[in-house]
């Protein structure tokens, strides 16, 4: 007998701060506080992180051109067009929270959430040739040494676009993680990059102001590594999610609820996915097997109103019971064998 509800889970809290990064560092409490916010609000937040990054990000790099105008420092060029980058990501997220709003149809029955995992696709890729941008520029700079003019301005630029990043990469990680938008997660990861950026073009002005025209080439080139680390765990994270991979603690804390449901006898296979920031779970549970259907229902209900309240970010659930085997009786799934064989 298979029951499955699809509805929302209706108890939802407004956290304080504190409470916010409390359950962050401590995300396996059991308090029925711990759950996210709604679909909609959690994408309203996304929605809201890219376009405050987006605006500190276009100032930043507008305070920097206006340097470079008057300058000529060519590192100065490449953090800019950095941070220029890192702000046009927020737009493959944006379209993807938009996306990640729409009702599930007929032919996308588990709706759009998956765009956020295209979107993360792209930032990385982004992240990849802003390391390669990197290391070229580097690359030239090393064959060409070229003195950079105007150095205070530089380094004050370069102090502004390290601290325009990293405070929008500090933003973007909390709040992807606070929704579990693993996308916005590596935006965020992407904006610190160019933060790293940022501090090589100003120990490279510093090297060049003591006369070492080589000091930015090199330091350009152990940023573009920095860089390379950065876009390896981007992309990892964003792998993950799009191969349905899950923190197994999480699976651990979904079976400890189910078997503290009155009436489950057993867990069977249990499954957790991401689609977009939000989780769905698929478990087959153990009951009686002398138990009524609307008894069996019960069950079910309960086991999935169990998982709602245990698993952050978990939206819907499809919950199978399953008869406790009797001695002497066939198995009652004998007839699926042929067609789940490998």
């Amino acid at each position: 007998m298979s029951d499955r509800h699809e509805h929302s889970h209706p108890h939802h809290h407004r956290h304080s701060l504190r409470h916010r990064l409390s359950h962050l560092l401590t995300p396996h409490s059991h308090e029925t506080a711990d759950k996210v916010d709604s679909a909609l609000e959690s994408s309203a937040r996304g929605m809201r992180a890219l376009w405050v990054s987006l605006a500190v990000l276009g100032v930043t790099a507008l305070a920097q051109a206006l340097v470079v105008a008057v300058s000529g420092s060519v590192a100065l060029l490449g953090d800019t067009v950095h941070n220029t980058a890192d702000a046009l990501t927020a737009v493959p997220l944006g379209i993807a929270f938009v996306l990640g709003r729409r009702a599930a149809t007929r032919r996308f029955t588990y709706g759009y959430g998956r765009a956020e995992d295209l979107a993360g696709l792209v930032i990385v890729l982004t992240i990849a040739a802003s390391a390669a941008f990197a290391g070229w520029t580097a690359i030239d700079r090393l064959l060409d040494p070229r003195p950079v003019q105007h150095v205070p301005a530089v380094a004050v630029a370069a102090l502004v676009g390290f601290a325009g990043n990293e405070w929008v990469a500090r933003y973007r990680i909390r709040v992807g993680r606070a929704i579990g938008s693993a996308a916005l997660v590596a935006d965020g990861l992407h904006a610190r990059t160019d933060g790293f950026t940022s501090l090589a073009v100003l120990l490279g002005a510093g090297g060049s102001a003591l006369g070492w025209q080589l000091a930015d080439p090199i330091v350009g080139l152990a940023i573009t590594a920095a860089i390379a680390l950065v876009l390896r765990d981007a992309a990892r994270e964003v792998f993950r999610r799009v191969m349905d991979a899950v923190d197994p603690a999480l699976v651990d804390r979904a079976e400890r609820a189910l078997t503290e449901v009155p009436g489950v006898c057993g867990v069977g296979e249990l499954r957790l996915r991401w689609i977009g920031h939000r989780l769905r779970a698929e478990v087959a549970v153990v009951v009686d097997g002398d138990a009524t259907v609307r008894e069996a229902h019960r069950i079910a209900v309960d086991a999935e109103h169990a998982l709602l309240h245990a698993v952050p970010r978990l939206t819907a659930a499809l919950v199978h019971a399953d008869p406790e085997p009797a001695p002497g009786e066939a198995d009652p799934h004998l007839a699926l064998a042929h067609h789940t064989a490998a």
